[in-house]
């Protein structure tokens, strides 16, 4: 037996909408055990959802629908599976009492194709929707196989999912054996150059290796199926021990850390601060550090130096430097690190200066120059140059510019 998403809603073929309950289910789908091969996206057509299901059923049992439970004319997701196995729809009275009372708690009145919700095909189970107005359904039309819908707002179909498909697929069987990972990450080596260190690893059963990557951070996901959490972790732990070891310091962290967040775990410990001068991030890194919780313990503050008289009169960049090398050198990144260390008292700053594009490159400074300047507690200082290259666009050297300066940061601190 094997699962099948189906989302309905011509908004996710135009790319209106970003189609997050794909990634929740499939999570949600591995971490039950149970085996998933295919993802459909059909659009609001009556016809087109009928044949999604037919294809559907050739290869999987259970069919999980998200999205067209609404009171619209183009929500059809329950008329085209009643429709499909031939089940009249019966109008459920709880479900019109539970939408009345919703209703009334915002102080309106049930409209008239609200109704339309209370429809479902006669024998399916109502899987109900605390925060919502759109209630799910829990439906076997033939032996061996289950349908599951829920509506397409993500909020509403995760609770739903957690309080009422997980119990139910737990009392079918499903979940007895659960998968259990760890999310390994890595920053400043490259997915080919990790894969051929730990590549003995990926022909491993139980557990297994996986490498992922994502705007420039290479992940590897060691997952285990087993009983229980502990169980599993007996069989994860030991590979995740053997990585870390052969990746060194290019393994920052795990699951749900981040650049940030393992920097400001060491600066805690560490009892220092930090302070921040970026020009071609435009505050990038001041937001990516401040974006976890508990920053104001050690994150003073960051200047943004986007004009060159902003780099001489607040940091204090000299103006010869500026002449003879340019904004984007080792020279200036060097003194706008120093310059802000000194104007905010940090133990520690980082600084960025670069070319972030589309415009502004030239032969000797192309779009993708990048130089990144360390000042340390005890008052050195050093930068680093990167060549990032011009195809990866405006956002993304960005936002590699601010990784790499985290990135710099943190190596420093686990070997100061």
């Amino acid at each position: 037996m094997s699962a099948e998403i189906i989302c309905v809603g011509t908004e996710l073929l135009l790319g209106d909408i970003l189609n997050s309950n794909l990634q929740f289910l499939g999570q949600q789908l591995a971490i039950l055990g149970i085996p998933h091969y295919y993802q459909t996206v059909v659009g609001d057509n009556l016809d087109r959802v009928k044949q999604a299901i037919d294809i559907a059923l050739k290869r999987s049992s259970i069919l999980i629908f998200t999205g067209g439970l609404g009171p619209t004319p183009d929500d059809l997701t329950t008329e085209a599976i009643a429709a499909y196995f031939n089940i009249p729809l019966i109008s459920k009275p709880e479900i019109i009492e539970d939408m009345k009372a919703k209703f009334a708690k915002r102080g309106r009145e049930l409209a008239s194709n609200n109704y339309k919700q209370a429809l479902i095909p006669q024998g399916a189970t109502i899987l109900p929707n605390p925060t919502g107005t759109a209630p799910g359904m829990i439906w076997q039309p033939q032996a061996n196989v289950t349908i599951l819908t829920f509506p397409g707002v993500p909020s509403e179909m995760y609770r739903m999912w957690s309080e009422t498909a997980i119990p139910y697929l737990k009392s079918q069987g499903w979940g007895e054996e659960m998968i259990y990972s760890k999310m390994l990450r890595f920053w400043g080596i490259g997915e080919s150059n990790l894969a051929l260190k730990v590549n003995h690893l990926f022909s491993l059963n139980n557990p297994m290796v996986a490498p992922y990557v994502s705007k420039g951070e290479v992940r590897l996901r060691v997952s285990s199926k087993a009983k229980s959490e502990f169980e599993a972790f007996k069989i994860i732990n030991p590979v995740v021990d053997e990585i870390k070891n052969i990746a060194g310091e290019d393994y920052y962290g795990c699951d749900d850390d981040s650049l940030a967040s393992v920097i400001g775990k060491l600066l805690k410990e560490k009892k220092q601060t930090l302070s921040v001068a970026e020009s071609c991030t435009g505050g990038g890194l001041g937001s990516m550090i401040t974006s976890v919780s508990g920053s104001s313990d050690y994150f003073m503050g960051g200047v943004i130096s986007y004009d060159n008289r902003v780099k001489m009169s607040v940091l204090g960049v000299s103006e010869t430097s500026l002449n003879q090398f340019g904004a984007v050198s080792h020279q200036v990144a060097e003194e706008m690190a120093k310059g802000v260390q000194k104007l905010l008292n940090t133990d520690w700053s980082i600084s960025i200066t670069g070319i972030a594009g589309p415009e502004g490159g030239t032969m000797e400074k192309p779009v993708g120059l990048v130089y990144i300047g360390i000042a340390s507690a005890d008052r050195q200082v050093t930068s680093i140059k990167y060549l990032l290259g011009d195809e990866k666009g405006r956002d993304l050297i960005r936002h590699f510019s601010a990784c790499y300066g985290l990135d710099q940061l943190r190596r420093k601190l686990v070997n100061n």
